[in-house]
């Protein structure tokens, strides 16, 4: 199937290339046979129990597929199939957050889903045919206890602060027995430049190219000038949304999902989406990802709960801005379209543009932060 645009201007060009993109990932969504995909993955893994049914469990909002599969012995396990990015990548980070699975210690030892192992390795699966590159891996089914709710009330946040607080430190404690990671923040940018370098025009126009090339610069710039590589590397989800976890009825951790934004890399990549959790808007089912909850007293209280646990440091919470700033550059602008389904990447693509990386200099004071939390260190000038 061919889909031909004619334009006949630079802006109906720009429009004619965005179209033809969207329309050529519709068709992969359509086309690709994610059943039989799944079938030939699992037959690699045990060809002796057979399968019943497979379901399509995927979030809306998210190009993720997920599936669950239901034997006909009446057992279930999850599916995750995933054609984004690098399988090398995809198959890193399950292999670290194994380790992480069977490192963590008590109260932590069964919070992460955990993947099926095949000759003491996570098994994972590669599918090729013609331009298809897909991988699969499949998971126990998660225990789910209780959901937080839309917006928490001053206790409840005091209560996730806690917990993300003593987590944030058994993940620190094991970090240095787990498998090396090949992403960084830097290698990430990295990438996003030479995608600007090789096609000025891939995010729609010159302008928007030349605004993302100068946010690149200032993160590295200021990840300097904050000393974020002498930051501690532990794991992190990022993605703290509060459908991906579950908490018991004294507001524990107790089960935590979805690994999509997974990497190594400092603790403050986790604390934007725990603004979100906490924010006087609470959870929303069309959002956005404006600055504003960093600065809300109730993250504010957030913080204080958690720096009480496990301190954080003047330069940590100065970089919290280029944490954002590199989750805009990054999980939105440059892999929006893979992370979000179309209607949304378009939504938030827009508003990086319009509201949020012009508001990253204006909308976020780290010094509100430093002074609520009482650390007493000069101003940066």
């Amino acid at each position: 199937m061919f889909v031909v645009i004619k334009a006949h201007n630079q802006t109906d060009q720009i429009k004619s290339n965005q179209c033809n993109q969207s329309i050529i990932g519709e068709i992969k969504r359509i086309y690709m046979n994610y059943t039989a995909i799944i079938k030939k993955a699992w037959q690699g893994y045990d060809d002796s129990k057979h399968i019943r049914s497979i379901e399509d469990i995927s979030a809306l909002v998210s190009t993720n597929h997920v599936f669950r599969i239901t034997f006909i012995d009446d057992d279930i396990v999850i599916a995750k199939l995933s054609y984004f990015g690098k399988y090398e990548h995809f198959k890193e980070d399950h292999r670290i957050i194994h380790s992480l699975c069977n490192n963590l210690l008590y109260p932590f030892e069964n919070l992460l889903s955990k993947s099926l192992l095949k000759n003491n390795r996570v098994y994972t699966y590669r599918y090729k045919w013609g331009k298809t590159d897909a991988w699969v891996v499949f998971y126990n089914p998660t225990r789910v206890m209780q959901r937080l709710p839309r917006r928490l009330d001053e206790h409840q946040i005091r209560k996730l602060a806690q917990q993300i607080a003593k987590f944030h430190k058994a993940c620190s404690r094991v970090s240095n027995v787990l498998p090396k990671s090949s992403k960084t923040l830097r290698t990430d940018m990295n990438t996003l430049t030479e995608q600007l370098h090789a096609n000025p025009m891939k995010f729609g126009s010159l302008d928007k190219g030349e605004v993302i090339e100068y946010h690149c610069e200032q993160f590295l710039k200021y990840r300097t000038k904050y000393n974020a590589g002498t930051f501690e590397t532990i794991p992190v989800f990022i993605d703290w949304n509060i459908g991906n976890f579950s908490v018991n009825n004294k507001l524990e951790l107790f089960s935590r999902w979805d690994y999509d934004w997974f990497r190594m890399s400092s603790r403050m990549m986790d604390f934007y989406f725990f603004s979100r959790v906490v924010s006087d808007a609470g959870d929303r089912t069309v959002f956005s990802y404006l600055v504003n909850p960093m600065m809300e007293d109730r993250f504010m209280i957030f913080l204080k709960e958690y720096h009480q646990i496990n301190p954080l440091t003047a330069d940590e919470l100065r970089f919290l801005r280029e944490a954002y700033r590199f989750f805009i550059l990054n999980y939105v602008i440059k892999d929006g379209q893979y992370f979000f389904s179309h209607q949304y990447a378009e939504k938030l693509q827009a508003e990086a543009f319009e509201i949020y990386l012009p508001s990253i200099e204006t909308g976020f004071d780290a010094e509100k932060l430093i002074d609520t939390l009482g650390i007493e260190v000069p101003e940066y000038k």
